[in-house]
């Protein structure tokens, strides 16, 4: 019976044999997979490389004592490991690493919650209800994303460094308001919608918002339930994804931007608004100490990217704990129009 089971069974062809037999299509098309699959992971390769291989430099820089950064020998991996730099760095008179932490977590984190906030409104607003010059405010928004912030520094300056509203400010007290320096400012522009990459924020939402079927907004108004209601129960919930994708958006660039932060938080002890003022510091130090008032700029150099490793380790931790909420919101986010 096996006997006769096995003779029944057709001879397995091999690949050349299979080739053959199409004419040498088999081959043409298994090799052109093989060269677009090997292509494909070359440009991977070369786009991680691009990516990782700085802040690879900057780590072996950051680990080098400040004799192996005028050896010759050592170029990419250092000699002597010393943690040293990381705490001077650390130091009050470098970074003032855990005070400038603490004040850049909590402007990042208040930031992006008015950020989401405001934006979230704003994009339901603009997917789901028709009012005069719709079109318009949302070609501002657009404008929004394309006009860098720097071209209205000076427009901004001056708005906040005589801060009024509607002259009632001076009519009550007799003089305007000088808000910068303070949190206030950035905050009023956060929740208005003029934040960093607001416009970007308002954009993702309302797409977002349009793929949503309108029948779930419906069933909920013959229910009973008023718009803010309906917006609240059934159409927040089921934004989580693209909000959350938003907050993480929102606190990294705000985690390393310097020009908010050098225009309103200049009296706040940053990790990005110290980074630029290492030089003056260690010369500061070594005038102190009785050394040479000058530092070389190679270990100006090596301090900056002990200050970016330092300042950036706070968000890779932030990755690893929130990259499967993140990638599955933008999986689950796509934009529909």
């Amino acid at each position: 019976m096996s006997n006769e089971a096995t003779r029944r069974e057709p001879k397995r062809q091999t690949f050349w044999e299979r080739n053959r037999k199409s004419h040498g299509m088999l081959l043409k098309r298994t090799a052109g997979q093989g060269a677009v699959s090997v292509i494909r992971g070359l440009l991977l390769f070369g786009l991680c490389f691009m990516i990782i291989q700085p802040l690879l430099m900057k780590l072996s820089i950051s680990l080098m004592t400040e004799g192996d950064l005028y050896d010759t020998t050592v170029t990419l991996l250092p000699r002597h490991l010393t943690w040293a730099n990381y705490e001077l760095a650390a130091s009050p008179t470098i970074l003032n690493y855990w005070k400038s932490l603490f004040n850049t977590f909590w402007i990042s984190l208040s930031t992006a919650i008015l950020q989401v906030a405001a934006c979230t409104l704003t994009g339901y607003g603009f997917a789901r209800f028709d009012f005069p010059l719709k079109k318009f405010w949302f070609a501002c928004v657009i404008l929004v994303i394309i006009i860098p912030p720097q071209t209205i520094s000076t427009s901004l300056y001056m708005y906040f460094s005589s801060f009024d509203i509607f002259g009632v400010i001076r009519a009550v007290s007799g003089r305007t308001l000088n808000l910068r320096n303070s949190f206030t400012p950035y905050a009023l522009m956060c929740a208005t919608c003029m934040g960093l990459k607001d416009g970007l924020y308002i954009f993702m939402i309302r797409q977002y918002f349009k793929g949503i079927p309108v029948s779930l907004e419906e069933a909920a108004y013959v229910d009973g339930c008023g718009a803010f209601h309906t917006f609240w129960k059934v159409m927040l919930p089921d934004a989580v994804p693209i909000m959350t994708s938003c907050f993480l958006f929102a606190f990294v660039w705000q985690w390393t931007d310097r020009f908010y932060t050098n225009n309103f938080l200049r009296g706040f002890s940053t990790l990005s608004g110290n980074l630029p003022g290492i030089q003056q510091r260690l010369n500061q130090l070594k005038s102190t100490t009785g050394q040479s008032l000058q530092v070389s700029i190679t270990r100006v150099q090596q301090m900056i990217s002990t200050g970016v490793i330092m300042t950036i380790v706070p968000l890779l931790i932030l990755y690893v704990f929130a990259q499967r909420g993140f990638v599955e919101s933008l999986s689950t986010s796509g934009l529909k129009d």
